[in-house]
């Protein structure tokens, strides 16, 4: 996906740990003993690279202009046993629901899911210890002093998991951004093309009483996107993390049953545990419907699955959608 997007969903960052300062070979020496003893101090430990999580934030777009992220050395220790100042530690703030992999090893290294939580991405390198460590009964006059332990570098990569409460599933064209558009605050470009949405779109739905959920509109799902076709996967991961999942499917579909099980396959080739979501069907741009065709579409769809009629441009079966959605988001869990 491009970077210009405002969405940014995967990010490659530079970082490199602070050096450990050196330890301090050094003898205190005072007007009546030139060799008192040794008073080395130690180096100070280099800085981490520390991710934390930020729930005021929804995307990675932040990080976009810092693809270096150097952190500070250590200072060296000094004479009088003084200790040399640690370097100062660097926080990364991302969205909940970001991973942190290394590039060169594929290693998943850290997952931020609570806001404030703390995960060190780059430990910095251990000071060295002074000679004053290093004295004997038998060695008092230890010439020894440790360097301090390198900091570590390398290319991380930052993938971020959209962590909203309900996920908008449907072929490109179903009204996906037109429902967001009119349920939240956000503002998704909508056009008459297949594929209009090319990264997911997120908006808070307000509900009774101050309550709100959040509801992402994932980009248009076609038949082989597990496969990598389409949008594929890049995509498809960010359904992983919803806990409702909300298929849309047009009024005028020629075949509604079909269109659902082709969705639903997909997300069953890409990962069976999905299925294991609660499902609710919504018939969209149903304002042209009568009853009777209503009633047909109604037989046509799985009985397993919750189905409600809406339309985007009337409002007609939003409040009744939001309900079904808020029963289900705050159900007791078993």
């Amino acid at each position: 996906m491009s970077e210009k997007s405002n969405f940014v969903d995967q990010i490659r960052v530079f970082c490199r740990s602070g050096h450990g300062g050196a330890g301090s070979k050094h003898f205190m020496r005072t007007k009546f003993n030139p060799k008192a003893g040794p008073d080395g101090g130690d180096g100070g430990r280099g800085a981490h690279i520390i991710l934390r999580g930020n729930k005021n934030l929804w995307t990675l777009l932040h990080l976009r202009y810092h693809k270096n992220i150097l952190a500070e050395n250590g200072e060296s220790g000094s004479g009088n046993n003084s200790t040399g100042r640690s370097g100062k530690d660097i926080y990364i703030d991302v969205p909940l629901g970001t991973i942190a992999f290394d590039e060169e090893t594929g290693e998943k290294e850290a997952e931020i899911l609570e806001d404030g939580q703390e995960a060190i991405l780059m430990k910095g390198g251990r000071g060295g210890l002074g000679n004053a460590r290093f004295a004997t009964p038998t060695n008092q006059a230890p010439e020894h002093a440790q360097p301090g332990e390198p900091g570590v570098e390398g290319y991380k990569i930052l993938e971020l998991k959209v962590l909203a409460d309900v996920g908008l599933v449907g072929f490109p064209n179903a009204g996906k951004s037109t429902l967001l558009s009119v349920i939240t605050a956000a503002k998704p470009k909508i056009a008459d093309y297949a594929f209009t949405t090319l990264s997911p779109q997120l908006g808070m739905v307000e509900y009774r009483d101050g309550k709100s959920f959040c509801i992402a509109d994932l980009p248009g799902i076609i038949e082989g996107a597990a496969e990598g076709r389409g949008l594929g996967h890049r995509f498809l991961r960010h359904i992983e993390r919803n806990s409702a999942l909300l298929f849309l499917i047009p009024a005028d579909s020629k075949d509604h049953r079909k269109e659902f099980e082709i969705l639903l396959n997909e997300l069953e080739e890409y990962n069976p545990e999905l299925l294991e979501k609660d499902i609710v069907i919504a018939i969209s741009k149903s304002d042209m419907l009568d009853e009777e065709l209503k009633a047909a579409i109604s037989k046509e769809l799985p009985a397993e699955y919750p189905h409600l009629f809406i339309s985007s441009v009337t409002q007609k079966g939003l409040k009744e959608l939001k309900d079904q959605l808020w029963q289900i988001l705050n159900r007791p869990v078993d």
